[in-house]
């Protein structure tokens, strides 16, 4: 059965037309604000989509939904034991979410960029959403659509690589996660996010949930300045092994 996937540019980059397995809808997006309010209305329905980030291209959905974040990890075919992020649009999400051990200097020097930052979960945060952990990583991308997108969606975002897990590289352009269209309800075209291999590797991931100290779960984009901003400029301890 064939399936079918809008696609929206919001970008003035132009994508190719034409797959085998998906009829698609292209249109550039006629301005921001509608194309949030299509995108919210997919999310408030239950849908993945998939959208640009700072980094890579990734597919969210409703961190508050556990129906709508159990599609994610079945489209991704995650493992369920696999956590994932929740994105943000501002400082005052970071603090609903997590309990924040550092000061507010620190993140404004760490956010909105490629940093994914690992607190204890609050419980205002979905139970459903990695309920392996008390942690949870929290992401504000230094992309203004995303993070005005995070906003009108009054909620976080659980936001994770558009690729399927263990198999596919992370995607820097919308053609590089083909496999998955089937299963997205919208797909935000933001362009060629990178040029170069080393732009896919996704954030940088650093735990920061004991108070004083900092470790690095996986090094990223924006890895040495992390590193310099919390171990040389803040003086907390570096705990990565």
């Amino acid at each position: 059965m064939t399936m079918s996937v809008k696609i929206l540019n919001i970008s003035l980059t132009a994508i190719g037309k034409g797959h085998e397995v998906v009829d698609h809808e292209v249109s550039d997006a006629p301005n921001v604000e509608s194309t949030i309010n299509t995108a919210v209305k997919s999310l408030k329905n239950g849908n993945v989509i998939a959208i640009p980030t700072d980094t890579i291209y990734g597919v969210a959905a409703l961190a508050q939904s556990t129906e709508a974040v159990s599609k994610l990890y079945e489209i991704k075919r995650r493992h369920e034991e696999k956590p994932v992020a929740i994105c943000v649009g501002n400082l005052e999400d970071v603090y609903k979410w997590g309990k924040v051990t550092v000061s507010k200097e620190i993140l404004q020097d760490l956010l909105p960029g490629p940093v994914t930052l690992v607190f204890e979960r609050t419980d205002q945060l979905n139970p459903g959403l990695n309920p392996m952990t008390r942690l949870v990583g929290i992401r504000i991308p230094d992309h203004d659509f995303v993070r005005q997108l995070s906003l009108a969606c009054e909620e976080p975002l659980a936001l994770t690589s558009a690729n399927v897990s263990t198999v596919g590289q992370s995607s820097l352009k919308i053609e590089e996660f083909k496999e998955i269209w089937p299963k997205l309800d919208l797909i935000l075209n933001g362009g060629v996010l990178g040029l170069t291999e080393q732009c896919r590797k996704g954030s940088t991931v650093v735990n920061l949930s004991v108070s004083g100290k900092f470790s690095i779960i996986r090094e990223g984009s924006a890895y040495d300045q992390t590193v310099n901003i919390l171990g040389e400029k803040y003086g907390l301890e570096d705990c990565t092994n």
